[in-house]
């Protein structure tokens, strides 16, 4: 039987120099993030791993004192950390390879109280952890009545955790934001791609989220989405999802009427391995997946990764899902807004200046679109892909990227 502690506890239930494994999106446990924060500079042995999603997941883990902390997102609060954080930006079912790999002495997450079996479920954080646990021998488990018990995995026994904290808190949450006129206009011609009786997958977002929102006059629609956020209740709601056809899911963020909704058999949670998997995605046939990116360069690059203050994110799902849907005979579409700083600087830029590393190639996205319009790639050569993306960037920066085209063509030559 697990030994039942106070959060106060924690250190003394984590071996001395372990490697923890944090449970991200809203599987996270604040309570636990506090009382490991709480022991300031104590225990500098322990070191933290975890995916760490931004706007969500911003605890530090006590980095700031001297404890290594690796993540594949950087959210605001480790980028000012620096040394101590370790940042790798590895797609999702890399992550999960290389979390396979390690060396993992113990896991913290959040879970549901114990069922009549004594089973404990993951809830709506079923992504990593789910199939990871029986290789972690340390499992220490914020037993909370806010997180829901979810259907399609088995979750862990009562008595495999070692500790237990029992108290109940309200789960992390996700606002998307209020749409404006832009997402609305992207979201519109976005839902254009979307045939009646489709797969789609949405990426993290508001754009994504707005985009998934445009489908609700669609009918027998199924979702198969490494994430999920309220939108999933809203096409439910709408009657645009196929009757008894699951949400097919392995995390959920949003709002205490998602983790409501979470419960139901209609959300089907699964982890990376089946979420991910190019595989299970070969036979979702016609699959369209949705995801945002900062910007676009003419030969139909997608960069994702990099803002104006630096590096913020690896490529996460959105090239594990590109893949998928090429297999699946599906349209990768990549949707962002055309100019940012009020028109003066444009998103879809020249060849090759992106800022960042580029997160989908040219061979992983099939249609961009912008509030301007949508850029079908497929079947193009370069100087018809250039000229359709220049037609979905502003009109105020049309002459300057039709300028940079013609450098870069005849540089190539």
């Amino acid at each position: 039987m697990p030994r039942r502690i106070q959060p106060s506890q924690i250190a003394d239930v984590l071996p001395r120099g372990a490697r923890v494994l944090v449970q991200g999106g809203a599987g996270e446990s604040a309570v636990l993030a506090d009382a490991i924060e709480a022991l300031g500079l104590e225990r500098p042995d322990l070191s933290f791993l975890g995916v760490f999603i931004p706007g969500v997941n911003e605890r530090t883990y006590g980095a700031e004192h001297g404890r290594a902390l690796t993540t594949f997102f950087l959210t605001g609060a480790l980028k000012r950390i620096g040394d101590n954080v370790q940042f790798l930006p590895l797609a999702y079912t890399e992550i999960l390879q290389m979390l396979r790999a390690e060396k993992i002495d113990a896991a913290i997450f959040t879970a549901s109280l114990p069922d009549e079996r004594r089973a404990c479920s993951f809830g709506v954080a079923v992504d990593f952890l789910a199939e990871l646990w029986p290789q972690i021998p340390v499992r220490v488990a914020h037993l909370n009545a806010a997180m829901p018990r979810t259907h399609g995995w088995a979750g862990i026994p009562y008595g495999e955790l070692s500790a237990v904290v029992e108290l109940d808190a309200p789960l992390l949450e996700l606002r998307e934001g209020a749409a404006d006129g832009v997402s609305d206009a992207i979201a519109e011609r976005a839902a254009s791609f979307v045939e009646n009786g489709g797969v789609v997958q949405a990426g993290i977002g508001r754009l994504p989220g707005a985009c998934m929102r445009a489908l609700s006059r669609k009918r027998d629609l199924r979702i198969h989405s490494g994430f999920v956020s309220d939108w999933a209740v809203d096409l439910l709601e709408a009657g645009a999802l196929t009757p008894g056809a699951p949400i097919t899911t392995g995390l959920a963020i949003g709002s205490t009427r998602l983790y409501a909704a979470a419960a139901s058999p209609q959300f089907v949670f699964k982890p990376v391995s089946c979420t991910h998997s190019a595989s299970v995605m070969a036979w979702l046939s016609g699959l369209v997946t949705v995801n945002a990116a900062l910007e676009v360069d003419l030969l139909g690059q997608g960069y994702a990764e990099c803002r104006s203050d630096g590096l913020s994110s690896g490529p996460g799902g959105s090239t594990d899902f590109a893949r998928g849907a090429k297999l699946a005979g599906g349209t990768r579409m990549v949707v962002l807004p055309a100019e940012a700083k009020g028109g003066a600087v444009t998103r879809i830029v020249a060849p090759g200046e992106g800022r960042g590393p580029v997160s989908l190639s040219r061979f992983d996205i099939d249609v961009v679109v912008t509030q301007h319009g949508a850029a079908d790639l497929r079947c193009c050569s370069h100087d018809e892909r250039a000229r359709r993306l220049i037609m979905v960037a502003s009109p105020v920066h049309r002459e300057a990227l039709q300028a940079a085209w013609r450098r870069y063509s005849e540089a190539a030559r």
